[in-house]
């Protein structure tokens, strides 16, 4: 059965931030009803480098006014706010909403694991692996969890309207230059 046009959906972003000097950052959520309204934004602070985006996303998702009808929670990739690496399989079943994680471009694993080895993060390795295999939809890579590579697809092609990217991932992320930078640069 073909999903609504204007299914309800989150997804999230962090804010700009300094590597070096920030401990914390902006986590944005953007609720889209498919890829043309945007219905709400909400937000809560996180740890860069941390170990709370998971938690802090399901509390955010399960207080969201918008929570009953959302239909898929999409991510801009597995971590945010540095290396703050989102257990994919405990936001989808403790909200009881599927996720789509999205990446622009195939991230170089062997390289991610080296770097989360170098910094003493070994134990995060494992929340990568949970979020299941990376495959291509359109010129996008996935992860699903709790999702049909049908539904990923029919996802994609409703929220994808002006870019590639999904617009609830595309407008978190220039609302969180945005409010940290003073203005929106780069790709979204």
């Amino acid at each position: 059965m073909p999903l609504r046009k204007e299914i309800r959906v989150i997804g999230f972003d962090d804010a700009s931030f300094d590597k070096f000097n920030d401990k914390q950052t902006l986590l944005i959520g953007v609720v889209y009803r498919g890829g043309q309204f945007m219905d709400g934004v909400i937000s809560s602070i996180i740890e860069v480098d941390g170990n709370n985006a998971t938690s802090v996303m399901i509390q955010l998702v399960q207080s969201c006014k918008f929570q009953p009808q959302l239909r898929c929670i999409l991510l801009d990739g597995i971590a945010v706010g540095g290396f703050n690496i989102i257990d994919t399989q405990q936001l989808a079943e403790q909200t009881g909403i599927p996720v789509l994680v999205v990446i622009r471009d195939y991230p170089n694993i062997p390289q991610i694991h080296a770097a989360l080895k170098k910094l003493g993060m070994e134990k995060k390795i494992i929340l990568l692996g949970k979020a299941g295999p990376i495959e291509q939809i359109r010129k996008l890579y996935v992860q699903r969890i709790n999702l049909s590579s049908e539904e990923a697809k029919e996802i994609l092609e409703i929220t994808c309207t002006h870019s590639h990217i999904p617009e609830p991932l595309r407008i978190a992320h220039l609302i969180g230059q945005g409010i940290m930078m003073g203005e929106s640069r780069g790709r979204a």
